[in-house]
């Protein structure tokens, strides 16, 4: 793929600006827009820059076992419990923020950063946005207070059918006529080979993955991302599966004493196509190199000084 499709297929995953895909690439506006309309063409260096980003946010087949290793690490070492965030209001607040709005965009919200901040810090009701859209920000943040307290207050937590269908109550509670109850009908995702669990099969195959998570695992973020896939294909609900699921893997990670991963918006495009790669091919490499990353990536965005 040539380099001018590799900036338009960016530019229409991510939704960016020509000024904010500039700043990823570290060049000029002028110098971008050239490019994008065929005036001039970037040098080696900046092609290996886009090929880089388009990498990150699209997704690649396969991933570097060396790599893959170092990234996992880096991430465990990235230490952080919920009793810690619920005793930060700041911290709270930047990962109720931040949490919720990718999680909500990843699904379709038009909500901004500061929509989601308004709605749920500044109690707003805001007319340029749905009331849908504003009840999920709120639903969001209600589940995350609840799994944040079952993690902190319960001292034998176990993630187990309660738990999931409690979550999926608080987070689409007002948005579904079902929710917290499991789907009863056949449902397909467009544009993927995944095929979805039988709803009637839905309560064995739940239990079979809260019966895989009981393990002490060797490799903690495999374990991650093989639940998450198995969840998502599982697919137990009629909608909010995905909110529910990226919950699921926070309760995960804290309960380990690692920060959760917070799966950014922009790379939507990558996360589908690493779960869909573990889901129908077994390749599950590229979903825990994509889940380390996002850890990694929570540590910049909850513990740094410069995180907003």
């Amino acid at each position: 793929m040539k380099y001018l499709q590799k900036l338009n297929t960016i530019l229409i995953a991510t939704s960016w600006t020509q000024e904010e895909l500039a700043r990823q690439l570290k060049v000029s506006f002028p110098s971008l827009n050239a490019w994008l309309n065929e005036r001039s063409a970037p040098r080696r260096s900046a092609i290996i820059r886009i090929d880089e980003l388009y990498l990150s946010l699209i997704g690649a087949e396969e991933v570097s076992q060396e790599e893959l290793e170092i990234k996992k690490q880096q991430a465990l070492n990235v230490k952080l419990t919920a009793s810690s965030i619920i005793n930060d209001p700041d911290l709270l607040e930047r990962l109720t923020i931040h949490i919720t709005y990718h999680t909500n965009t990843i699904e379709g919200s038009t909500m901004t950063m500061a929509d989601v901040k308004d709605v749920l810090f500044q109690d707003k009701v805001l007319s340029n946005r749905t009331a849908i859209e504003q009840a999920e920000a709120r639903n969001h943040q209600a589940a995350l207070y609840w799994l944040l307290d079952e993690l902190t207050i319960n001292k034998e937590f176990i993630l187990n059918e309660d738990l999931i269908l409690g979550l999926h109550l608080r987070l689409m509670n007002g948005i579904v006529g079902d929710a917290g109850q499991y789907r009863k009908h056949s449902v397909r995702i467009l544009g993927t080979q995944v095929p979805l669990a039988n709803w009637q099969k839905i309560p064995t195959l739940i239990a079979e993955y809260i019966q895989s998570l009981k393990q002490n695992p060797s490799d903690l973020i495999k374990l991650m991302a093989e639940s998450h896939a198995a969840f998502e294909m599982i697919h137990p609900f009629s909608d909010g599966n995905g909110r529910t699921g990226r919950l699921l893997i926070l309760a995960q990670a804290l309960h380990a004493g690692i920060a959760p991963p917070i799966i950014p918006k922009e790379r939507k495009q990558a996360y589908y196509k690493y779960l869909e790669l573990a889901q129908v091919h077994k390749n599950v490499s590229p979903l825990e190199m994509f889940i380390a990353e996002s850890i990694i990536n929570s540590k910049q965005i909850l513990l740094s000084k410069n995180g907003t």
